[in-house]
């Protein structure tokens, strides 16, 4: 029996209401406990002038399968790149924006995050999607199932199949690939791109389907909905990266009529056409429907200033921007009857007229959305910035003067299109820890994460508590995953592996004889062949199936 007690640190749990409460917190067994409970505790952690919070969750970042590994094969120089480890157990290679799966668990932890989600998982690909993240140390992980391209849902729309059998196939993927959430990539522009078109607006019908993307959308929403998934429909939505795509954005919520939608990296869908080089920030439009619209969750996709590298399913926007990579190549390929994927090396730089205003945008976003349950810190690594620019992102939050600072070192063109500078808000502790923290636990329906009450998982961090807010959240002080202590004084000193959360609705079991012909007659394979077997999620702690609403 394992026990471990934090004692004399300052408690931040914004889940249960606790904000700076000097108490000790118990762990047994790889559990919190009530400190009746705790007595006897075998290791005490002196945690006085520290703060005290849950394992950080990133809700949106491509730290696993095909494309992540095509970005490593095209990013060769940096994969000759090492850092040095830390601690005898962290043996780091590649660079920031392609690094390795042990590199990514070890810089995840280093900065107190216990949990990462792979946004995109193509249905073919999940089998090593998977493999790859049990190869990743310290994090719990789990994926969102890309639809809304595939032809077989694409058919069953255009067709008039009805609701209920796009509920039922979208239940019978859930569990064939042991993913937790669904997220759609351009919904239908993706398909639409293999037969010629370059762009597909809200309205505008596929040219072989002949249905909208509002239609894929609400058809799919309306599916996530009725199954009862905790996570909403998490949505690439057309036109990223277009001057002018705020309307698009705006229209996409309208088109919801109040069903719950999580909009990712909704700073590449807030761009307007004002001002002579027709591109300005969108930012104000889309925090205002979001106040608004309280069925509307977002996260930023905030970009940072440096060379990365952009990985997207979406094809049709990739084929878009071959011509700005940097350096001079790029891949894109074709998932026959599923998806896509394209790969861009790009390089923000901050005398860039539009990755100035980009940069300018995101923070808008952040300052201007009210709600901090509703709004999360990405940087959809690596499209944005690698994820180890968080501590960056974060003092760029809280500390006004530094904000102001780094603004004043932008082209005056660019600063005259930004209301950074008349933004006063300052992100309190508590609000980063629940922007980091309880809100990802909340949508994702991780119940016993994100918080530090009785009954939740041992995933506990410690900072020190420095007014210099990068250097805070750059290194913890200590990392606990599932009781056992994994970073001391900032150094990496035991690897563990996390879990896998999955969902796996009901459906009607007449979905496995349409699919079985399918898989046989358009696909080339058995439908057995494409389901994930409980034995293939290999490492950790094996799955964490979560009920839905509707089975709960």
């Amino acid at each position: 029996m394992s026990a471990v007690r934090i004692t004399g640190g300052k408690v931040l749990d914004p889940a249960n209401g606790e904000v700076g409460v000097e108490r000790d917190i118990f762990i047994r067994d790889g559990r919190i406990v009530a400190s009746d409970a705790g007595d006897g505790a075998t290791e005490t952690i002196d945690a006085r002038g520290g703060i005290v919070m849950a394992g950080a969750i990133d809700i949106h970042t491509h730290i696993a399968g095909g494309k992540s590994n095509i970005a490593r094969l095209l990013m060769v120089e940096e994969q000759r790149a090492i850092r040095e480890p830390s601690g005898p157990f962290c043996a780091c290679g590649g660079g920031l924006s392609t690094m390795t799966a042990h590199a990514t668990g070890c810089r995840y932890v280093e900065m107190g995050y216990t949990a990462a989600f792979e946004p995109a998982v193509v249905g073919a690909n999940a089998r090593h999607m998977h493999y790859e993240m049990g190869d990743i140390p310290f994090l719990d992980t789990g994926g969102y199932l890309v639809l809304g391209n595939d032809d077989f849902l694409l058919d069953l729309i255009a067709s008039g199949a009805g609701q209920q059998a796009v509920n039922d196939y979208v239940a019978w993927m859930l569990a064939a690939t042991k993913c937790m959430a669904i997220k759609i990539v351009n919904p239908g522009g993706i398909n639409a791109f293999k037969f010629n078109a370059r762009k597909l607006d809200l309205d505008e019908a596929n040219p072989h389907y002949e249905i909208t993307p509002r239609k894929i959308l609400t058809t799919l929403i309306r599916a996530v909905t009725e199954l009862g998934l905790t996570h909403p429909i998490h949505l690439h939505g057309c036109n990223l990266g277009v001057p002018g795509n705020e309307q698009t954005t705006l229209d996409t919520i309208a088109a919801t009529e109040g069903l719950p939608l999580h909009m990712t990296h909704v700073q590449f869908h807030s761009y307007g056409t004002e001002g002579d080089r027709k591109f300005s920030s969108g930012a104000v439009k889309i925090a205002e429907a979001v106040n608004k619209n309280p069925n509307i969750s977002v996260d930023v996709g905030q970009i940072m200033f440096g060379q990365t590298v952009t990985a997207s399913a979406d094809l049709m926007s990739q084929h878009r921007n071959r011509g700005i990579a940097t350096p001079k190549r790029w891949i894109g390929m074709d998932i026959e009857m599923d998806a896509a994927c394209g790969i861009v090396p790009f390089e923000y730089k901050d005398k860039s007229f539009v990755n100035a205003l980009q940069w300018a945008i995101g923070l808008e976003l952040f300052l201007l959305v009210e709600d901090p349950w509703r709004i999360f810190l990405t940087t959809d690594h690596p499209n944005g910035a690698p994820f180890t620019t968080y501590p960056h992102l974060l003092r760029l939050l809280m500390d006004k003067p530094f904000r102001d600072e780094q603004f004043a070192k932008l082209p005056k063109s660019a600063r005259k299109h930004s209301i950074l500078n008349e933004l006063t808000r300052e992100y309190t502790l508590e609000e980063i820890a629940i922007v980091t923290r309880a809100a990802p636990a909340k949508i994702l329906g991780l119940t016993d994460r994100g918080h530090l009450g009785a009954g939740a998982a041992g995933d506990v961090v410690i900072y020190r508590d420095d007014p210099d807010r990068e250097a805070m959240f750059s290194k913890a002080e200590y990392v606990l995953k599932d009781g056992k202590v994994v970073v001391k004084d900032g150094e990496i000193v035991e690897v563990v592996y996390g879990r896998t959360h999955s969902v796996a609705p009901d459906y009607d079991k007449s979905m496995d004889a349409k699919l079985d012909r399918w898989f046989d007659e358009a696909i080339g394979f058995k439908a057995k062949t494409f389901k994930l077997q409980d034995h293939e999620i290999r490492d950790g702690q094996g799955t964490v199936v979560h009920a839905t609403k509707r089975s709960a």
